[in-house]
């Protein structure tokens, strides 16, 4: 029996409803989130080692620009990959706004925003060169991310 979408997306809202204040893109209870900082993790030495190969194949006498276009182009995708990471995963689903008047709880949601914010740049600024300060850098704020937002207890949506 084949179901329209219509009916689908209307049954998934049906279920989705039943979880006051869930803001999901899609159903709730699938998230994954060791599984997408692996992810975060990989694009990062991927970045890396990209920055590398590019900065070892432009000394060659006679530099391969084929191979370097295209690690030029890895590192680009894997720079997208991380921020559509942070913003369609993270940023949009999981790292829930707080109001103001929440105190504490407002700030640790402020210091992640701000963490997430920092990460996007940089992940903007590996892509515009081939410095490996700035993947550093990325790893660091990562990493900095993962421990507040592991830290944090809801993460149940």
């Amino acid at each position: 029996m084949r179901h329209s979408w219509s009916s689908i997306i209307a049954l998934c809202a049906l279920f989705a409803g039943l979880q006051a204040g869930a803001h999901c893109q899609i159903p709730c209870g699938i998230y994954d989130d060791e599984a997408q900082f692996k992810l975060l993790d990989q694009d990062i030495a991927t970045i890396r080692k990209s920055m590398t190969s590019i900065v070892d194949l432009s000394k060659a006498e006679k530099p391969d620009y084929n191979q370097i276009v295209r690690w030029v182009n890895n590192k680009d995708e894997h720079a997208d990959k991380l921020s559509a990471i942070i913003t369609a995963y993270f940023m949009a689903q999981r790292v829930k706004p707080v109001d103001e008047d929440k105190g504490e709880e407002f700030k640790a949601y402020q210091a992640k925003v701000t963490l997430l914010h920092r990460i996007l740049v940089t992940s903007m600024k590996c892509k515009q060169s081939l410095d490996l300060e700035q993947v550093d850098k990325l790893e660091k704020l990562v990493h900095e991310f993962e421990h507040l937002y592991m830290g944090q207890a809801d993460h149940t949506h």
